[in-house]
């Protein structure tokens, strides 16, 4: 697909585990790798292999979190679980606004705005402020966010200790830089199926996962030698 000038190639591959060959196939050509949880399920068995096959093939990734409507669903109980299992440096670049059937928008972090949404299939949306209510845990992990992308490089650092923040561009290369090298993993939310969040993902996708150019050729084995 075409995304802001930008051609995305996409490799859907199977979570379950019967083709756990097909996706071993597709880890060793990608890029970059979404890894896609229930906001109910959250890391199923089968997520913790298809993570310890992508840390071998060296992929840097993004973790989403979908479904956010629906019953059961709790993004912070996901991030847990993802700390624990996948054993990573998972960095949320949004909060969901609402859980379950009152899921009703997404914080962005780095630009510290809401996306709300009013209606059913995410096509009447609104960028405003966030809500009062939000703030407190707004700020509370979008500092955590400008120290990670922070820890890019000792110049990012230093702007950091002198001003305590980061400008947006500086957020997202840092982050990107981390990313690449596999010491973040940005982590995002949404429902799919009602278009939210979709467009904040593909963003995501440019913003921080490697183009082509950004990592070493795919290299083969011959098993006889």
């Amino acid at each position: 697909c075409f995304w802001k000038d930008h051609r995305i190639n996409i490799i859907d591959t199977p979570g379950h585990v019967d083709f756990t060959v097909e996706v071993q196939r597709s880890l060793r050509v990608l890029d970059g790798s979404v890894t896609v949880l229930c906001a109910k399920g959250g890391v199923e068995p089968q997520s913790e292999t298809v993570w310890r096959q992508a840390d071998e093939y060296k992929v840097p990734r993004m973790i989403y979190v979908n479904k956010m409507d629906i019953l059961g669903a709790n993004f912070y109980r996901v991030l847990d679980m993802v700390k624990e299992r996948f054993n990573c440096n998972a960095v949320p670049i949004q909060l969901p606004i609402g859980e379950e059937s009152s899921f009703k928008g997404i914080i962005d972090l780095i630009k510290m705005e809401a996306e709300v949404y009013y209606d059913d299939l995410g096509k009447d949306f609104r960028k405003e402020p966030i809500p009062a209510d939000m703030m407190d845990i707004a700020n509370e992990y979008r500092a955590k966010l400008v120290e990670e992308a922070a820890s890019a490089s000792d110049e990012l650092m230093e702007k950091f200790f002198e001003e305590g923040d980061l400008s947006e561009e500086e957020i997202i290369a840092g982050l990107r830089t981390r990313c690449l090298r596999m010491e973040a993993i940005p982590m995002l939310c949404g429902s799919s199926y009602k278009n939210k969040g979709v467009q904040f993902l593909l963003d995501a996708v440019i913003n921080f996962l490697p183009s082509p150019l950004d990592v070493a050729h795919v290299k083969g084995v011959n098993p006889d030698t």
